[in-house]
């Protein structure tokens, strides 16, 4: 990530938002596509994409798949499909379990065991990225990739899994941003006599890739996603330097440990689908 030393004035929310559907129409209509193929895990990230693609095509044009694998909630499976019953999603679920098994058997001798740790949790998230791309090379629908800002810059995610991708509309903002421009199209539609289109369940229930058990994003990545993205937006988009962040009451060692993850990722990054790119934090 590259360092700004702009200091604008923030950009609302609701502008953010236009500006990334903006960004995702105009790519996809570049691009030939009318209808797109989304992976809905029940979690913030998928279901504000998911949001942003029925305001973009109409639901009729978008097209959901729940991919559960040997770790997913029953939980997350509900808020995937009151998300689409919300906003009007036609869902298919499509299990990753019998795949993932039969990698595991597969290189069970070159491993000298069952797939553990990383291996497994990437292994998870590139079977969910092999069902999505079967089905977008099968209809001709445009694969959408859900990643945000923050995981991005940590590189939190994983090499041709959820890295995958035509364009990541949400590429462009932070975590705390995904979560505050939900709640403000929840609140948008209360005021309109509307169903919300975020379940309440994905509002507030701790972000989780479900790749193994119990497990929760910000104890993955050691930080919480307040502190990481003041920080990230402060230095990376803002041009503070790290004495003035200590000044500010950032923890230095916590500093360091995201620009050192921050500058460790960059080979993710590169490879990472196109996203809006507008200046949102300048």
């Amino acid at each position: 990530m590259s360092r700004s030393r702009g200091l604008g004035i923030p950009m609302e929310l609701a502008e953010k938002y236009e500006r990334s559907c903006n960004a995702l129409r105009d790519y996809a209509q570049a691009a030939g596509f009318s209808d797109i193929v989304i992976g809905l895990s029940g979690g913030i990230d998928s279901s504000l994409v998911a949001k942003m693609c029925v305001d973009v095509f109409g639901a009729d044009h978008v097209h959901g798949y729940l991919l559960p694998g040997p770790y997913s909630t029953d939980h997350s499976l509900v808020d995937a499909q009151d998300l689409a019953d919300n906003l009007g999603i036609a869902t298919e679920i499509v299990p990753i379990v019998e795949p993932y098994q039969a990698f595991s058997e597969v290189l069970f001798k070159a491993l000298d065991g069952e797939l553990a740790g990383l291996a497994s949790e990437n292994t998870q998230a590139r079977c969910r990225m092999v069902c999505l791309m079967a089905i977008s090379n099968h209809y001709g629908w445009m694969m959408i990739n859900t990643g945000n800002k923050s995981e991005a810059a940590m590189g939190f995610s994983a090499l041709y899994g959820d890295t995958s991708g035509a364009f990541a509309p949400i590429g462009g903002l932070y975590k705390t941003d995904v979560f505050a421009i939900c709640h403000m199209l929840n609140e948008r539609a209360e005021l309109a006599g509307e169903i919300p289109p975020i379940p309440e369940n994905v509002l507030i229930k701790p972000p989780s890739a479900e790749l193994s058990p119990d497990a929760k994003d910000e104890t993955a990545m050691g930080i919480d996603y307040a502190t990481l993205d003041q920080i990230l937006i402060k230095y990376y988009e803002q041009g503070v330097d790290i004495p003035c962040l200590v000044a500010q009451g950032f923890d230095e060692e916590q500093v360091a440990y995201v620009i050192k993850r921050v500058d460790g990722y960059a080979f993710k990054r590169a490879i990472e689908p196109p996203y809006p790119m507008d200046t949102f934090y300048e």
